[in-house]
């Protein structure tokens, strides 16, 4: 078992990204001995090994070099993270279908910024050519939705005799089911459902759009392939987060390829009548892990798991346990034991991430195992 500074949480909350799914691309998974590498080059560094299955990432001048519509997310999805942490980690997966992570460099989004990305985002005016969203008709029964939510850019390079060259891109597109909106300002919050043949149909029709304009921008080749993968958004109220429902992609030019849909599916355990599970024997898997450590070590306030499946195979999960421990003493003993609980009880081959929290809702412990293996790494994070 490891013991590491209160400045580790920051690293384990953000490997909490759904594991469906493969740690965060950008940063080194805490649940393992390696150790991350930096090669330098002239002009930036690269952390990670090549035969890593995460993609290495990019440093500059000393300091990560982040999105350029860095926060815009943040904003569209500050009524459901998880939506924002599936789009995400949900890039990265669909992005390793095209671009390996031996041959490849992850770059955060230098393409899209900020201002370009609120256009988009925007609806359609005589202010705004370039929104998205159609036009303003009032809220009345027919009323235009907001059909797009959110827009990331990853960027996918080359290292060329010590120069980064954009060698491919991914684009995501978050498409709502339900928009919220306000007849007025203050005023109560209103629902639009939106069918979801309706939105599958402007989705493709704004994925065409995306992808001529930002075959126009500077410093994009016109012969780099580009996805175009389309997300799901969860309702405000989901527990769990949206997924991808589709992605094509553009070797050249500004046509698409064939749409390739996906079945992705995220589930909350304990299961609810309202959330049904691809697999009831990984909810019995969890239920019985669940029922281990609360016999054990009975002050636990909550012990439940985020799971994703694609179509009926469980790809990996996420498990949160609340504790009301005060002592170091206990917090180890309990993470011992959840560990050796996690190894007989929960699925095997996938990569699972277990987060044990206090009740003041701070990281006291961070597990973790990646796909494949059988022993799970753990964190004790202590002090300040």
């Amino acid at each position: 078992m490891k013991r590491k500074a209160g400045a580790f949480v920051g690293i384990c909350l953000a490997a909490l990204l759904l594991v469906g799914c493969g740690k965060s691309n950008n940063s080194s998974s805490s649940g393992s001995n390696d150790t991350t590498t930096t090669k330098k080059t002239d002009k930036f560094q690269i952390t990670g090994d090549a035969d890593s299955d995460q993609y290495r990432g990019v440093i500059e001048n000393g300091r990560y070099r982040v999105s350029k519509s860095r926060g815009v997310g943040v904003q569209q999805d500050a009524n459901n993270m998880l939506n924002l942490k599936n789009f995400d980690i949900g890039m990265t997966d669909i992005s390793k279908k095209f671009f390996s992570t031996q041959s490849y460099i992850f770059q955060e989004g230098q393409y899209l910024s900020t201002s370009t990305v609120e256009k988009w985002l925007g609806r359609q005016s005589k202010n705004n050519p370039d929104g998205l969203n159609p036009v303003d008709n009032g809220n009345g029964s027919n009323r235009n939705p907001m059909y797009v939510q959110q827009i990331g850019e990853q960027d996918y390079m080359k290292n060329n005799n010590g120069k980064l060259t954009l060698a491919g891109m991914t684009i995501g597109i978050g498409m709502n089911q339900k928009d919220y909106y306000q007849k007025q300002q203050y005023g109560p919050t209103f629902t639009q459902s939106i069918p979801h043949d309706k939105m599958v149909a402007q989705g493709k029709a704004d994925a065409q759009k995306v992808l001529e304009r930002v075959r126009k921008i500077d410093g994009v080749p016109n012969n780099i392939p580009i996805v175009i993968a389309m997300f799901e958004q969860a309702p405000n109220d989901s527990l769990v987060g949206g997924s991808f429902y589709a992605y094509a992609v553009s070797n050249s030019g500004t046509q698409l390829g064939d749409w390739k849909n996906l079945d992705i599916k995220n589930v909350v355990f304990p299961a609810t009548s309202t959330n049904s599970v691809p697999n009831s024997n990984d909810e019995h898997s969890f239920e019985n892990f669940k029922d281990k450590i609360q016999n054990f070590f009975p002050n636990l306030a909550g012990v439940t798991a985020q799971a994703q499946y694609d179509g009926n195979t469980l790809k990996g999960m996420n498990v949160n346990i609340t504790t009301q421990f005060y002592s170091e003493t206990e917090i180890i003993s309990f993470t011992q034991y959840v560990a050796q609980a996690a190894q007989s009880y929960l699925p095997n081959k996938i990569p699972i991430d277990i987060q044990i929290l206090g009740s003041d809702g701070k990281t006291q412990a961070f597990l973790s195992r990646n796909a494949g293996e059988g022993k799970f790494e753990s964190h004790i994070l202590t002090g300040n």
